[in-house]
């Protein structure tokens, strides 16, 4: 099915009226004609009734009729988003991001660049709130935000700058499992494969505190509790880099474990820390996108699209 053809099939349909339809469309009659017994013979259904004198819907052309008006529709809002980053003055989208996309973040920007190769992204790193705050504002197109709540900021109850509680939508993209971070040097590494959340019960978990990420928090400690026990806590968290080296100078012996972002893990090379896959189910998170719920900037659509781009498999 072509477009050309719905669009010829919209114009006789108003028009009932093959002459007058060609007109409007500026081609000849047999050109209008000839598209139109393409699309019928391709649908297998004829949607018009030629045998009277003047031309009618069939009962199929008039169901037919409201999903070409939409086809058409979304081929003028796809046309005018492009149109729209054509003109944009810095043709540039603002997108929110946070810690640990790691390679979901290359495949969407790679996504996007092929979309719409001019267009220029300015990634704004910033903790959850401010970053849905200023998406309500409009300084964001969009931002990336994890769970059902970031932050302790659940999307149903967002309230920014004034902006009211339903001033966003998120859009689920992706789950995001994570792995184990243990001491390459450790037993805990020397199996293949999978780690069990129960072979890590008497292990000290360095965790980033509950206020700097409540939905990987709550997950872990959760998942813990679900598989009989209280996580030991571990020396205070740092950065996540500096909670690697610590992980990662433990000997034999000893050891500390804490979680990474399977996307992120794949980016880092820390050969003193072995990154395991959690036996246990649910041990992931979804990543979703915050967009304006109303009049969403020119490219949102792109951007999601891009967002959609197939996920290669990993190691991890």
């Amino acid at each position: 099915m072509e477009l050309r053809q719905v669009r010829y099939f919209v114009m006789v349909a108003q028009e009932l009226h093959f002459g007058r339809a060609a007109d409007r469309l500026h081609i000849v009659q047999s050109a209008v004609s000839q598209q139109i017994r393409r699309l019928e013979r391709e649908l297998k259904a004829d949607l018009f009734d030629r045998s009277a004198r003047q031309v009618r819907l069939t009962p199929v052309g008039e169901r037919f009729l409201p999903e070409a008006r939409a086809l058409l529709a979304a081929e003028e809002r796809a046309r005018a988003v492009v149109r729209d980053l054509a003109v944009n003055r810095a043709g540039v989208l603002r997108v929110g991001t946070t810690t640990g996309l790691g390679d979901h973040l290359d495949r969407v920007l790679d996504a996007l660049a092929g979309l719409v190769p001019e267009i220029g992204v300015e990634l704004v790193a910033a903790p959850a709130r401010e970053r849905l705050e200023r998406v309500a504002a409009g300084e964001l197109d969009a931002a990336f935000v994890r769970g059902d709540a970031d932050d302790g900021v659940h999307p149903r109850t967002v309230n920014a700058r004034g902006a009211g509680r339903e001033a966003l939508s998120f859009v689920p993209l992706w789950q995001d499992p994570l792995v184990a971070a243990v001491p390459a040097r450790h037993p805990l590494a020397s199996s293949p494969g999978t780690i069990a959340l129960a072979d890590l019960a008497d292990v000290p978990l360095v965790l980033t505190e509950r206020r700097n990420n409540r939905p990987l928090v709550d997950l872990v400690v959760t998942a813990c509790h679900n598989a009989g026990f209280e996580p030991v806590p571990g020396p205070r968290p740092g950065t996540l880099d500096n909670n690697l080296t610590a992980i990662g100078a433990c000997g034999p012996t000893e050891a500390l474990w804490t979680v990474v972002y399977a996307a992120h893990a794949r980016r880092l090379n820390t050969p003193r820390v072995a990154f395991l896959p959690f036996r246990n189910p649910g041990m992931e998170l979804t990543t979703h996108l915050a967009v304006q719920r109303t009049d969403p900037p020119a490219g949102i659509d792109l951007l999601l699209r891009a967002c959609a781009a197939p996920v290669e498999s990993g190691a991890l």
